[in-house]
């Protein structure tokens, strides 16, 4: 019955999980803010090398004049992510529909800038649009924008109204005619929402999404109680066989983002960043060996008696190093295994309490929005996001993760020593067996 229960149990989750997951406007989302990870990650690394703060470095780079190029690279990519955002959002929506993305993000990326406030120069004749709302700040107009677009987009395409063209005439072409009808109605839906908007107080839908919106949702998904609610979700679906982190990233993935780009922006001003949560926060304090924050149990395998336990650390050491453990939580298995629920659970809620504690303690600095993609290695991903604190700060979450799971594995891995030592006696009696059966008795 308790057998019955527990898949019962893991089937409902799988559906729920999967049902967020596939979400057409939940999926647009996350696939296309994961689609802009070498953009940040490019222009986060631009941004530390050009405000890396030390002093002889920053001296170099202003004597040669270098400074005035490597602050490009963040001007192109962290500061336009709401027109790239844009594009790539809508490209997802059409693409999950059946429908050429290309001409979405095209027509999100107009109708973003038809909503976008635009200025005169100095001058009183020359039009402007500034920087203020195609960064951080512009993001949730654009992932709005992006939806909105993308549900006109493939409606009309799969409803079939728009303008056909006789045959012979090449596919681009066509393609591009049976955009105009879907163009005209989202370029009116944007005039009318620019007209709506400047009748208001707020002046414009940047300011009225940012004041209404995105400022009350950045400051409850920055809160450190919705971390660790998070964190909690996330490894409870590992435990039952489903990827938590996708599932619960695609909803709070554009919070954590743009919290992220804030401090960032801070960064590259030389000014400490304002916000402890934010998309570096989780690899760099939560994902500490992969989900689980399982580091510390691959290293105790290490130096298991079992072979078992013994090879299985030695495969998985080097990926867990990058934040890797699939191998580990199958392999193991750490999925639907009761013995270790409560290490798995427990250890990156300890982690991240604590990373939260001690920056708001000023122990530790908050860490600069530099994007740090899976693959950078732990420590190493610490200094980037941190310093010298955090990394040796990630050294301590690796000796908890070790305390924590240490005696739920020790257990394990006697139980697994003492199976191996019956399987080689058995092995041994049959071989004796064997042996004695092809001895010939002697006749007179």
């Amino acid at each position: 019955m308790a057998v019955s229960s527990e898949s019962t149990w893991r089937v409902k989750i799988q559906r729920i999980s999967t049902k967020i997951q596939k979400n057409p406007y939940i999926s647009a989302i996350s696939n296309g803010l994961m689609a802009l990870m070498p953009i940040l990650i490019l222009g986060a690394i631009f941004s530390l090398l050009n405000a890396l703060q030390l002093q002889p470095y920053q001296h170099f780079l202003e004597s040669t004049g270098l400074k005035n190029y490597t602050s490009v690279p963040a001007t192109v990519t962290t500061d336009l992510i709401a027109l790239y955002a844009v594009f790539s959002i809508a490209y997802n929506f059409a693409q999950q529909h059946k429908q050429q993305g290309f001409s979405a993000g095209i027509l999100a990326l107009m109708s973003f800038w038809l909503v976008t406030p635009k200025g005169l120069l100095e001058d009183g004749a020359t039009k402007a649009i500034g920087y203020s709302w195609l960064g951080a700040k512009g993001l949730f107009v654009a992932i709005i924008v992006a939806l909105i677009v993308g549900k006109v987009y493939t409606t009309v395409l799969e409803k079939k109204f728009y303008i056909k063209m006789p045959k012979g005439v090449p596919p681009t072409v066509e393609k591009s005619f049976a955009a105009l009808t879907p163009g005209f109605i989202v370029a009116f839906i944007m005039l009318i929402l620019t007209a709506i908007f400047a009748a208001t107080p707020f002046g414009n839908m940047h300011d009225f999404v940012f004041s209404t919106i995105q400022v009350p949702l950045t400051s409850l998904g920055g809160t450190w109680w919705a971390m660790i609610i998070c964190v909690f979700v996330i490894h409870l679906l590992w435990f039952f066989g489903v990827h938590g982190t996708l599932v619960v990233y695609s909803v709070v993935g554009p919070i954590w983002v743009a919290l992220g780009l804030e401090n960032l922006a801070a960064y590259q001003a030389g000014v400490p960043g304002t916000h402890i949560i934010g998309s570096p926060f989780f690899p760099v304090y939560v994902l500490v060996g992969g989900a689980g924050a399982t580091l510390g149990l691959v290293i105790a395998m290490l130096f298991a008696k079992s072979k078992r336990y013994k090879t299985l650390g030695r495969l998985a050491f080097v990926p867990s190093l990058i934040g890797v453990n699939e191998p580990l939580i199958f392999g193991m298995p750490l999925v639907l295994n009761i013995r270790f629920l409560i290490p798995f659970i427990l250890t990156p809620l300890i982690t991240s309490g604590t990373a939260i504690l001690l920056t708001s303690l000023g122990i530790l600095p908050v860490l600069n929005g530099v994007q740090v993609p899976l693959g950078i290695p732990i420590l190493f991903n610490g200094w980037m996001t941190g310093g010298w604190r955090v990394s040796v700060f990630q050294l301590l979450l690796i000796a908890a993760s070790c305390a924590m799971y240490y005696p739920f594995f020790k257990k394990a891995d006697a139980e697994a020593l003492a199976q191996e030592i019956e399987a080689e006696r058995k092995e041994a009696s049959v071989g004796e067996q064997v042996e004695n059966s092809r001895e010939v008795p002697s006749h007179a």
